[in-house]
């Protein structure tokens, strides 16, 4: 790839990736509304698959690897790049959620669309410390078989039979995925059913991000 391909590159994912403020869905094409502050975030999205895609991606080891090589129960897959302040914000989150729930089978694969070079300092930087997969512009079409198109951060939540349960786009929070885990765990033990568990993160993740935008500050308040 020669370098102004790079740059269009990177400068399309970097200008939609400022759109995206807390827009969430799943399912294979069921878009849950969201508060007015978080609307500009609404794109015009392919449809989401109901099952986990595969495809493969460079590690920071160097040989590929498939996604579907993660047998872990319950899998979280957060698509970022080291240009995204929303995408670092999360970082400490993400390995938070692995360290505490990797005893209950939950394995969390960062997915960085972004130059190799450039992932390797930063993640060596911060001491980065779960499975990374990395692509340009084959990133950005594992990022397109989810029905994303180039918007980071977002992060696909799958059970154990590799059914998609959520996608968030945007920051994720703790409260949203403590939720959606503890909600992915009851899936995978039989408890529910997926069709109750979407109903009900449909539900939490509405009122937490309705939540939030109402602690927002109004202009010329």
């Amino acid at each position: 790839m020669n370098t102004i391909s790079k740059l269009l590159i990177a400068g399309l994912v970097f200008v939609v990736a400022g759109l995206a403020t807390g827009l969430h869905f799943w399912g294979s094409n069921i878009i849950e509304t969201v508060p007015p502050t978080e609307q500009s975030a609404q794109k015009k999205l392919s449809i989401i698959p109901k099952m986990l895609p595969d495809f493969s991606l460079a590690t920071l080891e160097g040989p590929p690897r498939k996604l579907s090589s993660f047998t872990q129960p319950s899998l979280v897959i957060n698509f970022w790049a080291t240009w995204c302040a929303p995408c670092r914000r999360e970082i400490p989150l993400l390995r938070q959620l692995r360290t505490e729930r990797r005893s209950k089978g939950v394995e969390v694969i960062g997915i960085a669309v972004d130059f190799r070079e450039d992932v390797q300092k930063y993640a060596t930087k911060i001491g980065l410390d779960y499975p990374l997969l990395i692509g340009e512009e084959d990133g950005l079409a594992a990022a397109d078989s989810f029905g994303v198109n180039a918007v980071f951060p977002f992060t696909v939540f799958a059970d154990s039979q590799r059914r998609i349960v959520a996608l968030k786009i945007g920051e994720l929070h703790p409260e949203e995925a403590a939720f959606i885990l503890d909600h992915v765990e009851k899936l995978n033990l039989g408890s529910l059913s997926l069709e109750t568990v979407q109903a009900k993160i449909s539900a939490e993740l509405t009122r937490l991000a309705n939540l939030r935008a109402s602690k927002i500050p109004q202009s010329g308040a």
